[in-house]
């Protein structure tokens, strides 16, 4: 017998915390985000549905999606390696 795989959404949602009234983003599957607004409706602010990747939902949530990795070339490394150890040959002046 063939395994079905089921297919699995994910929500970003901003969380309502006691004492943040900013709230947190947060990430849940959309079945427990139906069930969360189930049991307190417009408790919760939805952000996001459909999103089809947990990696993706939290890069959403986190606000760094899209984003480019940074990165820090190593010759750019060397010459502030090398302006920090001249600073310090000086006495720090």
């Amino acid at each position: 017998m063939r395994k079905v795989e089921e297919t699995v959404s994910w929500v970003v949602y901003k969380m309502t915390l006691h004492k943040n009234p900013e709230g947190v983003n947060a990430v849940c599957e959309q079945s427990e985000w139906d069930a969360m607004e189930l049991a307190r409706p417009g408790y919760h602010k939805l952000l996001q549905a459909g999103i089809t990747n947990e990696g993706e939902a939290e890069r959403l949530a986190r606000g760094t999606a899209g984003n480019a990795k940074a990165r820090l070339h190593l010759t750019a490394a060397a010459r502030q390696l090398s302006g920090v150890r001249r600073i310090l040959s000086r006495g720090g002046r």
